[in-house]
């Protein structure tokens, strides 16, 4: 089974995203680039340049629906001839309903994001979104954790590894213990655990910081040879990226309590007073980042959380001493 590396261009910050073809029948890959023509272009010549094409693709599998890796997903399976699609039912960036703005606007809403901004976030997402074609439910199937993915001299095991998104997935080959963990893991960054509705009760925030260690965790369990990330270089020494994450977690999270002011503060101020230069997406990805590690922080009981007349949710640190809240 030879796992063959192909990196696309995407018009996001983060660069370039890393697809998977995996050369063994069915002629499988792994994540697809977003929708844009310069991405389809590098598709077709890095499957060119293994001696396939488009047409030859039997299986579609994405590691999780954001728009960079899951845009191509329905014209590849159109042109291909009805290739299988397989994504995790927790995801919904590849559904004909995705991202639901109700739900996902209660969160901002919650989290204290003025009315204006959250407009200004929908109104960017809507562009966003057209990086991505739709997928109906009958032109995609399940994936599920523990399924194995058979090929032709092997298989690779399905991890559910929920965290960056609720629904994302890594896939295992145990025979040398190589693993394509979409985002995440990335060797240069630590994804962002995305703000995100609960799959079970969208009404509720999904824990994606503590799912996110969890799933590293697990990840760790197998003790891996090589990681293939979604963007970036691959990783060969898992055991020390595994540690360098858990201190940046830990920093970062030390950093957000120590911003609160005794009389408390949302997500929203903390993530402006984190990263004050945001723009753009970056002003919802900080909002993310705000809310997963208050959220774990709360989970340890290291702050009290309260909802607000006005549906914000205000965190405050226990009392005893009091960090200035930049502004």
């Amino acid at each position: 089974m030879r796992i063959i590396p192909i990196s696309l261009p995407t018009p996001f910050y983060i660069g370039p995203v890393n697809v998977y073809l995996i050369a063994d029948e069915p002629i499988t890959l792994i994540d697809t680039g977003p929708k844009t023509k310069a991405a389809l272009e590098a598709l077709r010549e890095g499957l060119r340049r293994a001696r396939f094409r488009v047409a030859d693709l039997r299986r579609i599998v994405l590691t999780h629906a954001h728009e960079d890796h899951c845009g191509l997903a329905k014209s590849l399976r159109d042109e291909a001839q009805d290739a299988e699609v397989l994504v995790h039912s927790w995801e919904t960036g590849h559904r004909k309903g995705r991202l639901e703005y109700e739900e996902h606007r209660a969160l901002l809403v919650r989290a204290g994001v003025p009315r204006e901004e959250i407009e200004a976030m929908r109104r960017m997402y809507e562009g966003v979104r057209e990086l991505a074609d739709a997928l109906e439910d009958d032109e995609h199937r399940e994936l599920t954790d523990e399924m194995e993915l058979e090929f032709a001299t092997g298989s690779l095991r399905v991890v559910h590894t929920p965290g960056h998104t609720p629904g994302s997935c890594s896939f295992v080959r145990e025979a040398d213990r190589t693993i394509i963990a979409g985002d995440c893991v990335l060797k240069r960054v630590t994804p962002n655990p995305v703000l995100s509705p609960d799959p079970i009760d969208p009404a509720r925030r999904f824990p994606s910081l503590a799912e996110y260690l969890v799933s590293l965790a697990r990840l760790r369990s197998f003790a891996p040879t090589l990681v293939h990330g979604g963007h970036g270089e691959a990783i060969n020494d898992y055991e020390e990226l595994f540690n360098r994450y858990l201190r940046a977690i830990r920093e970062r999270q030390a950093e957000v309590v120590k911003l609160l002011p005794q009389t408390g503060a949302s997500a929203w101020e903390i993530a402006r007073a984190l990263f004050p230069d945001a723009t753009d997406v970056h002003r919802f990805l900080a909002v993310s980042e705000a809310v997963a590690h208050l959220d774990l922080a709360h989970t340890e009981n290291k702050l009290a959380v309260e909802l607000t007349s006005d549906g914000r949710e205000v965190y405050r640190r226990p009392m005893g001493g009091e960090a200035a809240l930049r502004r």
